[in-house]
């Protein structure tokens, strides 16, 4: 099977995609978009993806798969191994709890097109956007430490191996470096992280790591 991954080196859903079909051992075709330059906006891409975010994966027979979240879902069902859900239906619950605090509460806020939203109708300056952004990453990075607190942490964000909690917490830490959030409030957080960078399907999934990186 051949992949295509359309993604921006920047952004944290096309990171923990990567690092997940990183982790499940899939070679892929990088095919790099400059979100403020508007290529995602163009009429093939558009073809591809009517919302024109990235990423998408794109399959040999030419199906496109949308969303993050649903294309590691995907990745689960159709390469099993290595997990990345518990095999207990209290754990995979757990699992896709921690994942959508960052994805549903953080990721949906805090992205280029709400940035600009603010700044073209509320007139946002970029101290202004760093404002917003800090906010929602600490209203949910507070809360995620607490949950963190759970005995089910192990090494990551459940037990001794890295699954779709990880994928989430990854990308976006490295997004807040973007706002030069540190994560001396989050301890937790910060030693998952850095447990997480020890391995290399997540060190080449980081944005430095990417051929358009800039």
């Amino acid at each position: 099977m051949t992949l295509r991954l359309h993604n921006f080196f920047r952004s944290s859903t096309s990171t923990r995609l990567r690092a997940a079909l990183n982790l499940k051992g899939l070679d892929y075709g990088y095919v790099p978009y400059a979100l403020r330059a508007g290529e995602t906006r163009r009429p093939g891409y558009l073809a591809k993806h009517p919302q024109g975010l990235v990423p998408a994966l794109e399959l040999d027979d030419g199906t496109v798969l949308i969303q993050s979240l649903a294309i590691i879902e995907w990745l689960e069902e159709t390469h099993p191994t290595p997990a990345l859900l518990p095999a207990d239906p209290l754990g995979r619950a757990r699992v896709r709890g921690l994942a959508q605090m960052i994805s549903c509460e953080i990721h949906p806020l805090n992205n280029l097109r709400v940035l600009v939203r603010l700044r073209d109708q509320f007139g946002a300056d970029e101290a202004a956007q760093g404002d917003w952004f800090i906010h929602w990453v600490r209203t949910t990075f507070d809360a995620l430490e607490q949950a963190l607190q759970d005995p089910q942490t192990g090494r990551y964000c459940h037990g001794d191996t890295p699954g779709l909690a990880d994928l989430c917490l990854y990308a976006q830490v490295w997004n807040n470096r973007r706002f030069d959030i540190p994560l001396a409030d989050w301890p937790t957080i910060a030693r998952v992280f850095a447990a997480l960078d020890e391995l290399p399907a997540f060190t080449r999934a980081a944005p430095p790591a990417q051929p358009d990186a800039a």
